[in-house]
Parts: structure tokens; sequence; C-alpha cells
């Protein structure tokens, strides 16, 4: 025998709703097999839900294409501010800088290697650091450090942290609402239970055939297991 599977998803939630909404307006109560009282529920519930779920989606979907454009700042900058360590580094071999100019970056005097900018942190940390101790060489009439100069890599730096900031407005704004409907979408399970559950009974005295393909009219959902035929009566 199939089995009824409730939906599991809030897209699904909502077809569900929305089937047994259209029937509620389309059917005379009389001709409607599930209550008036859970009518009204449906009626009641239904455009908060709607509303909760697409105010969530549109949420998902502002993250995603920020993200786009986030990662893409972030990348750039981690190569310039690369290229800045190498360059200084460079410098150094060929006497053209001290190797207490490290110092300015907050580098050891000896390091050779370029830091780590695997996390958000510590390219923060690090950009603050390298655009402060240019700042300082150029203060004390140092040779500024080219290719990248500290200007490209100023703009770079602060069109990453405009990504950063706005990326962490949006992930507070998907959280809010996934939050908003995760309040809703118990509700929303009860209805369509009650629903499903008072067509079926509606349905009890029907073949077996013809009282899934009536309750299917109203969003249930028969699973067939594997091997079985859908037509059995």
């Amino acid at each position: 025998m199939p089995y009824r599977r409730l939906p599991n998803t809030d897209l699904a939630r909502l077809r569900a709703l929305r089937v047994a909404y259209e029937k509620g307006k389309e059917l005379p109560p009389f001709r409607l097999a599930f209550s008036q009282v859970t009518l009204q529920q449906l009626f009641s519930n239904l455009p908060s839900f709607e509303k909760a779920f697409l105010e969530c989606r549109q949420a998902y979907n502002k993250q995603v294409d920020g993200s786009l454009e986030y990662r893409k700042r972030l990348y750039s900058l981690k190569l310039y501010m690369s290229h800045f360590v190498q360059v200084i580094n460079m410098a150094i071999a060929r006497g053209d800088l001290k190797n207490t100019d490290r110092e300015f970056f907050g580098l050891k005097v000896d390091a050779k290697k370029v830091p780590d900018f695997n996390t958000e942190a510590s390219v923060i940390k690090w950009g603050e650091k390298l655009l402060a101790g240019e700042s300082q060489r150029m203060y004390k009439g140092l040779s500024p450090v080219t290719n990248p100069t500290i200007a490209l890599i100023r703009v770079k730096y602060e069109n990453f942290l405009e990504s950063y900031w706005y990326q962490k407005i949006l992930q507070t704004n998907l959280k809010r609402s996934q939050n908003k409907l995760n309040g809703l979408r118990r509700t929303a399970d009860n209805i369509i239970l009650s629903i499903w559950n008072e067509v079926e009974d509606f349905y009890k005295d029907q073949p077996e055939a013809v009282r899934r393909q009536r309750s299917a009219l109203y969003g249930v959902i028969y699973v067939f297991r594997k091997n079985e035929d859908r037509f059995q009566k």
C-alpha cells in the first residue's frame, strides 16, 4: 500500500497550503472535504507563512548574490597584500630597504614569509598593519613601496570592508527571517495534517484508488513503495 508523505520543506508546505486554500475558495462548505474551522485556520495563517517564506527566500538570495562580490574582493585584497609583502622582502634582499623596515608592518626583522591571510580576521588585522606601517614610513620620509602602492592596497581594503559589513547585515537579516519562519512552521504543519486527515476521512467510504485520487486534489501526497502499482485498486 502507498503511504502518505507530509511536506518536509517549506516550499512543499506552501504548496500544500495553497492547494487547500484554492479548494476552500472554489467549493461551498457542504462540498468541501475538510471543516470550516480548519478552513478558517488556513485562511488566517497562510498569508503569514507565505510572507515569511518569501522574505526568507529573498534574504537568502541577497546573501548569495552579495557573497559573490564579497569573495571577489576578498581574493583580490589577499592577492595584493601578499604581493605588497613580497615586494618588501625583495627590496630588502636587493638592499633597497633595511631589515628593520619590516617592523613598521608588524613583521619580525628576519621574517621572509608572507603572513597567513587565510581568515577574515587575519586579513583585517594585517590590512590595518600594512596601511599603518606604510603611513609611518612615508611620514618619516622613507621611499614608498610600489607595485602595488599602499594607495591601491587601501582601495582594495576599503572595498573589502564594505562587502564584509554588508555580508554581516545580510546574515543578520537571513537569520531573523529564518527564525520568523521557524516560528510559523509548526502551525503550518498542524493545519496541513488536519486538512489531510479530514479529507481522507471525508472519502473513507470510497474505494482505495478513488479515495487517493480525490484526496490528491486537495494536495495529499501519496508515495508508492518499490514495485507497487500506482494504479492498484
